[in-house]
């Protein structure tokens, strides 16, 4: 495992960065339905800002605080995901894909959330 010397170096915070990214690149009806696309381009965001917002934190329990809501903004993204499928905004490859981004970031959280619970 490398040494972590920056919120950039966790891959957590490298994989929110891509799904958020890759919100932002959406085309399509998406675009269409602003309220939507905005909700879902600031839930995208905040997973990433929490992340790096806790890894500046100095106690262990306000790191995981910080964690903890990244993974609720990665449950919103994800639950958005299921109305651009209800409503043919997105092909399911697309969603899949934005899809296993969050689980990823989700899993990744988690175990830093673990990691620092333990310590």
């Amino acid at each position: 495992m490398s040494k972590i010397n920056s919120f950039q170096d966790l891959d957590c915070w490298k994989n929110a960065r891509k799904l958020a990214v890759a919100i932002y690149q959406l085309k399509g009806e998406i675009n269409k339905d602003y309220g939507l696309r905005d909700q879902l381009r600031r839930a995208s965001i905040s997973i990433m800002n929490n992340i790096a917002e806790g890894y500046g934190r100095f106690s262990n329990k306000e790191k995981i605080r910080y964690l903890e809501i990244a993974q609720s903004s990665t449950n919103e993204v994800q639950s958005m995901l299921f109305i651009l499928e209800d409503l043919s905004y997105l092909e399911l490859t697309e969603t899949q894909h934005l899809r296993d981004l969050a689980t990823t970031t989700q899993k990744q959280t988690w175990g830093l959330i673990k990691y620092l619970r333990n310590n």
